[in-house]
């Protein structure tokens, strides 16, 4: 192999991607590698994600019928097209291939276990998502994992626990049980929201407008088997 070439960041920043890191397929740990299962040529797996609201106000522009998976897929073509016209890649997430996101998260630092579940990262808090997991005959520099404490350990108030109206988070660790069966009631007002997500403070100021958490939380609360 050549040199090492640098990642082309700046189209996917601008798409609201904003988030990116770079493994070697050879680096990753045994068991993440068996579950991609590569193919002859492939070397490199890059995760990709976002943080704060530019994603979904670009996806929203572009139409689609799924705003964001169907914005992010067009936009990694794009992007290969134009910045990497002779690379091989397969997009594995969106899709129906089972990807470990969270463990990845973690390996790319990213992702700390908020109370309520959702990973928490001290810039971003929990408005951020992974969006395109994509493995390719890339030679890119690989990424340095991101190296940040855990904000929820410095936490002494815990507002988060004392939001969440189904009391799910006060044992010491979550119920997904009371959860559940708090946001299915009909006049739930957790159905399209987290009271406790909302409450945290970290990363405020990235948080989701109310449509773009009504697309989120609509979708799991389908997924619960319950109506709109």
């Amino acid at each position: 192999m050549g040199a090492r070439q640098p990642f082309p960041a700046a189209a996917l920043d601008h798409a609201g991607l904003n988030r990116q890191h770079v493994f070697d397929l050879a680096n990753l740990p045994a068991d993440v590698t068996a579950t991609l299962a590569p193919t002859t040529g492939e070397r490199q797996l890059i995760l990709l994600g976002h943080g704060g609201r530019r994603l979904w106000e670009c996806a929203q522009a572009a139409g689609g019928g799924d705003p964001i998976d169907d914005y992010t897929v067009q936009v990694v073509a794009g992007w290969f097209a134009q910045h990497l016209p002779g690379a091989r890649y397969r997009i594995l997430y969106p899709g129906e291939h089972p990807v470990g996101l969270q463990q990845l998260g973690q390996l790319a630092g990213w992702h700390h276990a908020s109370p309520f579940m959702v990973g928490i990262d001290p810039e971003w808090g929990t408005w951020y998502a992974y969006r395109a997991v994509v493995l390719a005959d890339t030679d890119f520099c690989p990424s340095e994992a991101v190296d940040r404490n855990h904000p929820c350990a410095a936490c002494s108030d815990r507002p988060c626990v004392a939001a969440c109206p189904a009391d799910a988070l006060s044992g010491g660790s979550f119920s997904l049980e009371k959860c559940i069966a708090h946001r299915t009631l009909v006049d739930s007002g957790c159905r399209y929201t987290c009271m406790a997500r909302t409450a945290c403070p970290v990363g405020s100021e990235h948080r989701y407008d109310a449509c773009q958490l009504r697309h989120a939380y609509g979708i799991s609360l389908a997924m619960l088997g319950a109506r709109g």
